[in-house]
């Protein structure tokens, strides 16, 4: 028996770790041929995409030529005040969420579905998160458009809520307590894993009839 994307290509932006992996790993395991990017890729199994640099984006497109499915997990991050705000550090966040997802369009040829990734902060503002809100915002609008641009091509967005990830390690001993609090602010009272991410993306790579929106899985935390 195959799996279900034998005989496509997929290509995962950020596939070298975390999220970006389990899905490259995950759509490999269902029989497509996958490819990777990161923008410091450590072999030549990796493809070089880095959403900041136009002519990368244009390079790896002529490189690989027409993918079926193309999947971004970008996101560069940005929190500060914003009396002490770098013009710098927002336009990288910028880049990772609303003018890359742009170039991507423009440079490739996708010929199913291009799958895109904001998160929960952009529909709950807080003191230093309007960087990492308004990009991840922008994505909801991002998929609307760019459905109508692409079509017949399916344009959508997945919008996590607290997923251990690897993310909150760095939380070192109060990672635990952090997840705990995260999980008693949902409506199933607790917080996402991996797999959960990885199966919805599955599911929208194979949603004929689904385009243009945002699926949203927070544990009903909005």
């Amino acid at each position: 028996m195959t799996g279900r994307f034998a005989d496509t290509t997929v290509l995962v932006i950020g596939g070298t770790h975390r999220l970006g992996a389990a899905i490259a790993a995950a759509a490999d395991a269902e029989d497509a041929r996958v490819t990777v990017s990161s923008h410091t890729p450590r072999d030549e199994r990796t493809l070089r995409i880095d959403l900041r640099d136009e002519a990368s984006v244009a390079a790896a497109a002529q490189r690989i030529g027409p993918v079926d499915h193309l999947i971004s997990t970008a996101s560069m991050t940005y929190s500060a005040p914003i009396r002490e705000m770098e013009l710098s550090r927002v336009q990288e966040a910028m880049a990772a969420k609303i003018t890359g997802p742009l170039l991507l369009a423009k440079h490739f040829q996708i010929r199913q579905s291009l799958t895109l990734f904001s998160g929960q902060v952009a529909w709950r503002p807080g003191s230093g998160s309007y960087a990492t809100g308004i990009t991840n915002g922008a994505i909801a609008f991002a998929a609307q458009h760019l459905a109508a641009e692409l079509a017949p091509v399916r344009v959508n967005a997945i919008s996590p809520g607290i997923i251990d990830s690897g993310l909150w390690d760095a939380r070192g001993a109060e990672k635990a307590a952090f997840l705990t609090a995260a999980a008693s602010r949902t409506l199933v009272g607790g917080t996402g894993t991996v797999q959960d991410i990885v199966d919805a993306v599955l599911w929208i790579m194979s949603a004929p009839f689904f385009t243009g929106e945002t699926l949203r899985l927070d544990g009903g935390r909005r």
